[in-house]
C-alpha cells in the first residue's frame, strides 16, 4: 500500500517506532508507513479473543465446539477454528 498524506489509513511514524513492538513494526512497511486497517484488525481479533476468554470459550472452535489445539493457539492466540 502507498501512503498518501490525504489517506487517513496511514500514517508516517515518528522516531519513537524503533522502540514499537514487534506486532506494529510488521504492520509497517519498507517505507516507514504503518497500516492502520491491519492494526485495527489485529486489534480487534484481540478484543474477540478476550471476550471468548470472559466468556469460557476461548479454546473452542466457533463453528465445530471442538476444543483448539494448544499448538494452533500457541501459533495464533487469536485463533477462532481450529
Amino acid at each position: 500500500m502507498t501512503a498518501s498524506p490525504d489517506d487517513p489509513a496511514t500514517i508516517t511514524p515518528t522516531a519513537a517506532m524503533s522502540d514499537a513492538p514487534d506486532s506494529v513494526a510488521a504492520d509497517s512497511s519498507q517505507d516507514g508507513t504503518v497500516d492502520l486497517d491491519a492494526i485495527g484488525r489485529d486489534l480487534d481479533a484481540v478484543e474477540a479473543a478476550l471476550e471468548r476468554l470472559a466468556q469460557g470459550t476461548y479454546r473452542t472452535d466457533e463453528v465445530t465446539g471442538a476444543p483448539i489445539p494448544d499448538e494452533v493457539l500457541a501459533g495464533d492466540p487469536t485463533a477462532r477454528r481450529a
